[in-house]
């Protein structure tokens, strides 16, 4: 079972749900079933609504999911200037910490010797964990080296 939210319970889905029933109510019944503004913006695409009808939903969908972006990029920054050393440095030692785990584990799976075994569902799930923090890492580092160059 999976603890990911529908698409329809997450903020960008509730605002695009809703806002389907302002500018078209019969778009809405055709993103019920989509599970992330990808698919939502494909099945925009696919609708019979008007192209401005359509420009406008896309539109709402990039617009919100920008201030998602921000509100992150936002947050890692006040950690970033905080005066605890912690949130300074959780991100490295989570990228290190996820570094070590999957090395360790990756060495143990491939000695003969040892009985151990990384199952199919853990790789895969460890796999996407490792992506999503270093690419939150250093897309964190580049935002924030980016940021501070275009304040100077």
């Amino acid at each position: 079972m999976s603890d990911k939210k529908k698409f329809k319970d997450t903020t960008v889905g509730k605002m695009l749900l809703g806002a389907t029933g302002l500018i078209n109510p019969t778009l809405g019944s055709v993103l019920q079933g989509v599970t992330s503004p990808k698919e939502a913006i494909a099945e925009i695409g696919k609708s019979k609504i008007s192209n401005d009808d359509k420009i406008k939903l896309q539109q709402l969908i990039y617009d919100q999911q920008n201030k998602e972006i921000e509100s992150i990029t936002s947050r890692w920054e006040a950690d970033a200037n905080s005066d605890s050393w912690l949130s300074k440095n959780v991100r490295p030692l989570v990228l290190v910490w996820c570094i070590v785990i999957f090395s360790f584990a990756g060495i143990l799976d491939s000695v003969e010797d040892i009985p151990f075994h990384i199952g199919e569902l853990w790789n895969d799930t460890f796999e996407k964990v490792m992506m999503a923090v270093v690419l939150a890492y250093f897309g964190g580092r580049t935002t924030e080296k980016a940021t501070s160059m275009f304040k100077k």
